[in-house]
């Protein structure tokens, strides 16, 4: 009954304290909660940026769905959980497009890694202004293990 105390002041704010505290645990409870429950079963290829990769993009045109192959370099990839989103970049005919894709998209089909790339960013936005030889990126290397 100490704590229900409103006439004395620093005890209404420990009671105020306590139950935003309060409201704040339920509400990142609730959160976690709906973070479990949205999230994708799917097991995606591991890559980062640098990485040359084929995405495969479930597209439905009418009543007709195909599936098209996009491959690119990875820009980026932003975002945690459930929200991650990467930025892939190709050239075609001298010209740069990028797209942005969400992991837990159910259009994504698949994701195929063709090249490791060495770079020593986590986001490669100057790459948008290389041309010709300096655009390519070096491919990681893995040593053979040995038995």
């Amino acid at each position: 009954m100490n704590n229900l105390l409103f006439f004395n002041i620093p005890n209404q704010y420990l009671i105020i304290n306590k139950i935003n505290y309060n409201l704040d645990y339920i509400t990142m409870d609730l959160m976690n909660v709906v973070k479990k429950e949205f999230a994708s079963e799917r097991q995606l290829a591991d890559f980062s940026s640098g990485d040359t990769i084929t995405v495969k993009y479930r597209i439905t045109e009418g009543a007709k769905e195909r599936i098209q192959s996009y491959r690119g370099v990875v820009i980026q990839r932003k975002g945690i959980g459930n929200t991650v989103t990467f930025t892939v970049r190709k050239t075609t005919g001298g010209i740069g497009i990028e797209r942005i894709f969400p992991i837990s998209s159910p259009f994504i089909d698949s994701i195929l890694v063709n090249k490791r790339g060495k770079v020593r960013r986590a986001r490669i936005y100057y790459f948008r202004n290389l041309t010709g030889k300096k655009a390519k990126i070096k491919e990681r290397r893995f040593k053979a293990v040995s038995k």
